[in-house]
């Protein structure tokens, strides 16, 4: 039999469901950005301390973007619960529903948004809105809205809240803080010097592969578990949260969920961006290259997996602080099975999308720390001639590649030039900066080009390790 997902239907299930009273919930954060992975992460953290009795910690989802509707609209209909489906690199599979999402605001058709935002009881507003809604200077923005329901609060005279964001972004508290003011001091000139005195914005390290929910998942939630979940969600079972404990207006007991409370979240962010998210873009322009479409495919390619360990262990993990807690090594081995794992079914095509947002942010500062330094680069630097062999727009079957990017109506064309001009791409300086006037990464990203061009990605990477480890018997 399979049950309908609402609140009616909760003693029904099949599977795991929440065991608290969700009608005495109420909203202690406002949530923009409520993807699926929000809902994998921060909303699953949050589900769990409402079981013990924190009550007064709901969360309610705000959209933004036209797309955004139709979230409103499915956890509308499902009384804001989903299916949260945990696969296990064992093949083992769990599935629960979560509760934490008690409201669901779609902003532009709901004004009351900004008093919800105001609301005293409102003490935490977090996003998850990936790397380019930062950038946007908008009073219907996120930051827009955020500055004007500040402004009410200061004039109303209630408590500054807690502004986190759970973005990968380097130093994201910062970056957050920063976005807050400036939109600001564009729309409420005189409210910036309370924000940058009131408002706290703390730093996160957020981590959990979610990939986009497909048809196929909906459906095998449906035959698999029995529930009829208009939107579910799909993760690996593993997951990790660091976030600095300064908050403006008390914050849940986020220690007994497993939330790792720490002073400065800095060597976290770094590992988590230079390894794992970093280590995406050294697996996936190759994986594409070469055909693989499923990244735990490309991952169980000991080619690739090599490659992957050679990055972390001889140009990443140098770069990085101690990160207290942590063993390194043991974290990029656990990256190679998280990646390989085939019950997460992420795909090649979702990690090479918008290269433009990411590998500034991800790769290029482990490239610009071992310039620095002198450390090795030639790996990282042929990941970014990777990309450019990728924008070029076909594999090395022949086959056409859609280059998903907000940049590929330029990226693309230079992309293509480059068999005549070999630095074109690296020419962008809003991209990366002075790295084509910089003779050690010119020589590695050249030679990487030109061997993808001229040999291809396998005989690449062989000759890529096998310089490697001719370097380590030195």
């Amino acid at each position: 039999m399979v049950v309908r997902l609402n609140s009616a239907t909760l003693g029904r299930l099949p599977i795991a469901a929440p065991g608290y009273d969700r009608h005495g919930v109420g909203v202690g954060i406002a949530h923009f950005g409520v993807g699926g992975f929000h809902r994998a992460h921060q909303a699953m953290y949050i589900d769990r301390l409402l079981e013990r009795g924190a009550r007064e910690w709901g969360i309610c989802g705000i959209g933004v973007m036209p797309a955004d509707r139709r979230m409103r609209d499915v956890l509308r209909a499902q009384d804001g619960l989903y299916t949260l489906v945990l696969e296990h690199p064992d093949g083992s599979r769990e599935a629960r529903v979560i509760g934490s999402i008690v409201d669901y605001r779609y902003a532009p058709d709901d004004p009351a948004t900004i008093e919800l935002l105001a609301a005293p009881t409102t003490r935490i507003i977090s996003m998850t809105i990936t790397e380019g809604g930062y950038h946007i200077r908008d009073p219907e923005s996120v930051f827009g809205l955020i500055v004007e329901a500040l402004a009410l609060r200061r004039d109303r005279g209630i408590a500054a809240p807690t502004i986190m964001s759970c973005d990968n972004i380097e130093h994201n508290g910062d970056v957050s803080r920063r976005a807050v003011i400036a939109h600001a001091e564009l729309l409420r000139p005189r409210l910036a010097g309370w924000i940058a005195e009131h408002v706290r914005f703390p730093g996160s390290m957020v981590d959990r592969i979610t990939p986009v929910t497909t048809g196929d998942i909906v459906a095998a939630v449906r035959r698999d578990f029995g529930v009829d979940d208009g939107w579910p969600v799909v993760a690996e079972a593993f997951a990790s949260w660091a976030l600095e404990d300064d908050f403006a207006d008390g914050r849940p007991p986020l220690e007994e969920a497993g939330v790792l409370l720490v002073d400065d979240v800095g060597p976290y962010e770094a590992m988590k961006l230079r390894l794992l998210n970093a280590g995406h873009q050294c697996l996936c322009y190759f994986a594409a290259l070469c055909g693989y479409a499923a990244v735990h495919d490309a991952a169980r390619d000991p080619l690739l997996a090599e490659f992957l360990l050679a990055y972390f262990d001889s140009e990443a993990t140098p770069t990085l602080r101690p990160v207290p807690g942590i063993d390194l090594r043991a974290y990029t081995r656990g990256l190679i099975e998280r990646f390989a794992n085939p019950g997460v079914r992420d795909t090649v095509a979702r990690l090479c999308a918008y290269s433009s947002d990411r590998i500034p942010k991800w790769l290029l500062p482990v490239i610009r720390d071992n310039l620095r330094t002198g450390g090795p680069i030639r790996l990282a630097a042929a990941t970014v001639a990777g990309w450019a062999r990728y924008a070029e727009g076909v594999d090395e079957r022949g086959e056409p590649i859609e280059v998903v990017d907000h940049l590929a109506g330029s990226l693309v064309p230079i992309a293509r030039t480059q068999r005549r001009h070999p630095t074109a791409f690296v020419e962008n300086a809003a991209l990366f900066g002075d790295l084509a006037r910089v003779p050690r990464f010119v020589e590695a990203y050249r030679w990487a080009l030109d061997s993808l061009h001229s040999r291809g990605t396998r005989a690449t990477l062989e000759a890529l390790l096998h310089d490697e480890l001719e370097g380590a018997s030195r």
